[in-house]
């Protein structure tokens, strides 16, 4: 015969193994968030920033419980900065339906072949943040894309306005012949048209090289007083360190995407000096803001190998963009519901940098302004 207590043994058993299974039911799964990056080929040192300005902010909400009970997980692959690497990794992230929202992916060619091939709509998943400012992402107006940073058109503006300011008149381009490159020239030419002027010069590089000897040679030619390039690290140095050995003395200015720090090792601190580079988000070495003072106490924190930088700090700025719409979204989020979120999001303060989105804007804001890399490498105001 059963005993009474052998009877409560298994009763007790029971209830202990059906409220643990409850208890696995209930708790929130992973919420994972997939991200390409340039982490190997001529971008390699901008994809590692861009990985680590995410990860500190995702750590940060991961260590105080994460986000309505479920822990972000982010799920990086290195694309190389190549567009079909790009097209192919994000074609397998968005298979899975655990991803419910894109990262942080970088290039305005690759992001560009992720719409014109349908990839993003079919896929139904946010992209926030993409490390590139290039105007057919942007314009005509699609949902996929919510921009942290101004695009490459208002940064142009601002350094033909700094130029011709000075008294400037003759102004060449530099820029990398494919569609981020593109995008930046036709910005420089639009800006310089309103003013009544023309490109005293244009010459491209090709993609995924430093080769940058004939546009050396072609832009020396033209005389110009300044020289806009819209290229990324390693032929920006390039194209600095041959034009200045050569003898090249006009004024030097980047687009927001390069490394100073990348630049002058490079180029050499002599030939690097001077140069401008146009910024989109708020100078991040100072600790004059919420929001840097939050960035500098994380970085030193979960990355201390790594220095302030602006790429990590702009990508941090988005990582705060997707957690405050994970949080939106609700518990057990969606690809939808992401996107409803971002879209509802309106004016936001990151602290004391505010983002904007609504149905019928995913360009988050138009902040830009121009720093110069000083005598001692450091990059000043």
């Amino acid at each position: 015969m059963t005993s009474f207590k052998s009877l409560g043994q298994r009763a007790a058993l029971a209830l202990a193994l059906w409220t643990g299974g409850q208890a696995a039911l209930a708790a929130p799964a992973d919420i994972t968030i997939g991200q390409v990056a340039p982490l190997s080929g001529v971008l390699a040192s901008t994809g590692r920033q861009m990985v680590v300005g995410g990860k500190i902010y995702f750590d940060w909400v991961n260590a105080q419980g994460g986000v309505h009970g479920a822990k972000i997980r982010q799920l990086i692959q290195d694309d190389a900065y190549k567009v079909d690497e790009t097209v192919r990794l994000t074609r397998e992230m968005l298979a899975r339906p655990e991803v419910v929202a894109l990262f942080g992916f970088a290039g305005t060619a690759n992001v560009g072949k992720l719409l014109t091939e349908g990839v993003l709509e079919e896929g139904g998943a946010p992209l926030v943040a993409p490390y590139t400012g290039g105007e057919p992402l942007r314009s005509p107006f699609n949902p996929w894309i919510f921009h942290v940073r101004a695009g490459y058109a208002d940064e142009a503006e601002h350094m033909v306005q700094q130029v011709t300011t000075l008294g400037m008149k003759r102004v060449a381009v530099m820029y990398q012949d494919d569609g981020f490159g593109k995008a930046g020239l036709i910005g420089v030419e639009a800006a310089l048209a309103k003013r009544g002027l023309k490109l005293a010069a244009a010459a491209g590089y090709e993609r995924n090289t430093d080769k940058v000897d004939e546009a050396v040679a072609k832009i020396k030619a033209s005389d110009a007083q300044a020289i806009i390039m819209i290229s990324i690290n390693k032929p920006t140095a390039a194209f600095i360190k041959r034009y200045r050995e050569s003898g090249g003395g006009a004024q030097l200015y980047n687009i927001s995407v390069v490394d100073p720090a990348e630049l002058v090792k490079l180029a050499g601190l002599r030939n690097a000096h001077g140069l401008g580079i146009s910024q989109v988000v708020p100078y991040p070495y100072m600790p004059n803001l919420p929001v840097i003072r939050e960035y500098q106490t994380l970085l030193a924190r979960y990355a201390p190998e790594e220095h302030v930088n602006y790429t990590s700090f702009e990508q941090f700025l988005g990582a705060k963009v997707l957690v405050e719409a994970l949080r939106r979204a609700g518990p057990r989020p969606t690809r939808a519901k992401v996107t409803r979120a971002l879209e509802s999001m309106g004016a936001f303060d990151l602290g004391g940098i505010t983002v904007n989105y609504s149905a019928e804007n995913r360009i988050g804001s138009r902040y830009v302004e121009v720093t110069v890399i000083g005598s001692t490498g450091k990059l000043l105001k």
